[in-house]
């Protein structure tokens, strides 16, 4: 038996392991940063990849199933996470694959029907929440989950009146670093915008709330509604453990005109929430000359070099920030 570990960015992949993933119902997409590959003689039976902090693309050919080779991949995933700094390991799996999982210490974050969320950490997702701060003498108490890319006047009036009718508001801003500003940048940009609203807590989300740059859809079976069966999740994870620890009854969004994909999102939200006593507030998108005030138009004036235009759309933090030498 041979084991090879490739980084699929530079070296293409074997036509044997795009047969394997299908041949154990998976569906390749895009490539990870690391894979693992297991031959015996010229026959791949068993693939794994890390990318970032995911696992993800597990196949063993059925034939060698049983012969311990989920847990050598994980094995040398665990190795090659390790030496990239990578301490805490996520997998999404089918929920039928939870014992085998959990026998390989991974443990149980969220699940719905379609899709099992694991880390690698017992209680990972109770130890995120239990620093985080409460406020149990506010009888109102919102939040809600933003990219921020970068942080807008649009986004700001949402928070803004948000926090208008609500004792206490959470804004939690994605952790992923998968945009064109960094996480602590966008996090950064949130908390000095917000600075002069006394009831607003701005936190990073860490990597409980799922965005759809991350959630992956290889696992799922062709025809399956992948943005739905991530909303679910969210839905789970936010309902379940974030909203009762904090003493979250509203969570807000902001209508959204341009994305049919983040507008069906929404839809989910209000129909998966309230039945789990979280109301959904849908706040009207700010405008901006007739046109709702969007990060993606902010990006597009700052890479057009259209400095002068960004000014209306952006609060004076995040405009000093888009000017300064280090962007």
């Amino acid at each position: 038996m041979d084991i090879e570990l490739l980084d699929p960015r530079r070296h293409a992949l074997p036509a044997e392991w795009t047969a394997l993933l299908k041949k154990t119902g998976l569906t390749p997409g895009a490539p990870a940063e690391q894979t693992v590959l297991i031959w015996e003689e010229d026959e791949l039976i068993a693939t794994g990849s890390r990318d970032g902090n995911l696992i993800k693309y597990m196949a063993v050919d059925p034939r060698h199933q049983g012969e311990d080779l989920t847990a050598t991949l994980l094995t040398h995933l665990r190795q090659d996470a390790f030496s990239h700094g990578i301490s805490h390991l996520f997998l999404y799996t089918k929920p039928r694959n939870r014992l085998m999982f959990q026998n390989l210490f991974f443990y149980p974050v969220a699940e719905t029907k379609d899709v099992l969320l694991m880390e690698d950490r017992r209680d990972g997702l109770k130890a995120y929440l239990d620093p985080l701060p409460r406020y149990p003498e506010a009888a109102v108490i919102g939040a809600a989950v933003m990219h921020c890319n970068p942080f807008t006047n649009g986004h700001r009036y949402l928070i803004e009146t948000a926090a208008a009718e609500c004792d206490r508001l959470y804004v939690f801003v994605l952790s992923e670093d998968r945009g064109m500003f960094s996480a602590a940048d966008r996090l950064m940009l949130v908390q000095q915008g917000t600075a002069d609203l006394p009831n607003v807590t701005v936190l990073p989300s860490g990597p409980y709330m799922i965005s759809s740059a991350t959630f992956p859809t290889y696992f799922l079976p062709s025809g399956t509604d992948a943005g739905s069966v991530q909303c679910q999740l969210d839905v789970e994870i936010f309902a379940g453990a974030v909203a009762p620890a904090l003493g979250i009854t509203r969570r807000y969004v902001g209508t959204e005109p341009l994305s049919p994909v983040t507008d069906a999102y929404n839809r989910a939200l209000c129909s998966g929430l309230p039945s789990r006593g979280i109301e959904v507030r849908e706040i009207l998108r700010k405008e901006q000359d007739g046109a709702p005030i969007s990060a993606s138009r902010v990006r597009a004036l700052l890479q057009e070099g259209k400095l002068s235009e960004l000014q209306p759309l952006v609060p004076p933090t995040t405009y000093r920030y888009l000017t300064s030498k280090e962007v």
